[in-house]
């Protein structure tokens, strides 16, 4: 998969391929990252590519024409892409999303500074509007990083383990299930029986039913959205139980 990140701040972007998952998947061919200077598109000798908002007010706003032009230069290198620009005006991001931008062969995002980006560029160039969530960042560039990482787990053949990334939180709808490592006991907290049992349709119950819990004590709100089996009504009826006994 190809990205291409058009940002003032290509040296911040660029850190995120050096260190863990994604270093993994570019230095495995998975993912190919490049970074785009708006500025290098300016077309003026002060590389300037914000002006005052029209209609006043405080800031300034990101140029159409300097992004348009980073824009196809991108296309020139990565084909036919999805075009995001990261807001806090745009859709949630959310693991559903990232799966879609997983499967596209190249997609191309713009990091907005200052007050924003001209409105025309964005209804003539951009496909969609990504955000981190209902906060204000100073630009874009943390939230295209978020994405990138987030990518390149999903991406075949990345994760040490191929099953990894389908079991993460939200892969199912649910939040994960809870974690244990060695030792069995420290500071007098035990690892669940079960996990030591090696019955492994039982195990996989436990998680189920641990998974559906943690959903319903940290996000019911997932809850809402999800048509749950019987058997997973079920499941989630007995950890409510145990909880209230």
């Amino acid at each position: 998969m190809k990205i291409e990140v058009l940002t003032l701040f290509p040296e911040l972007v660029e850190q995120i391929t050096r260190y863990g998952v994604p270093r993994i998947a570019v230095e495995g061919g998975h993912l190919q990252v490049g970074t785009r200077n708006p500025r290098d598109y300016s077309g003026n000798r002060h590389r300037r590519v914000d002006d005052r908002p029209y209609g006043g007010g405080p800031g300034m706003v990101m140029q159409a024409e300097a992004l348009a032009a980073a824009i196809a230069e991108s296309r020139t290198q990565v084909g036919p892409a999805q075009v995001l620009s990261l807001s806090p005006q745009g859709q949630p991001l959310s693991q559903a999303l990232l799966r879609r931008l997983a499967e596209q062969p190249a997609i191309i995002m713009i990091c907005g500074r200052y007050e924003g980006i001209d409105e025309r560029l964005l209804k003539a160039e951009v496909d969609l509007e990504v955000s981190l969530g209902d906060f204000v960042l100073s630009g874009g560039e943390i939230a295209a990083m978020a994405v990138i990482d987030g990518i390149a787990r999903l991406l075949p053949g990345v994760l040490g383990h191929e099953d990894s990334a389908e079991f993460d939180s939200f892969s199912a709808g649910l939040l994960d299930h809870p974690h244990y490592s060695r030792p069995e006991q420290w500071r007098e907290a035990e690892v669940p029986e079960v996990l030591l049992s090696g019955d492994h349709a039982r195990i996989a119950r436990w998680r189920r039913k641990r998974a559906l819990g943690a959903t319903w004590l940290k996000r019911p709100d997932l809850l809402d959205g999800l048509e749950l089996d019987e058997d997973s009504k079920q499941l989630l009826r007995e950890f409510i139980a145990q909880r209230e006994e």
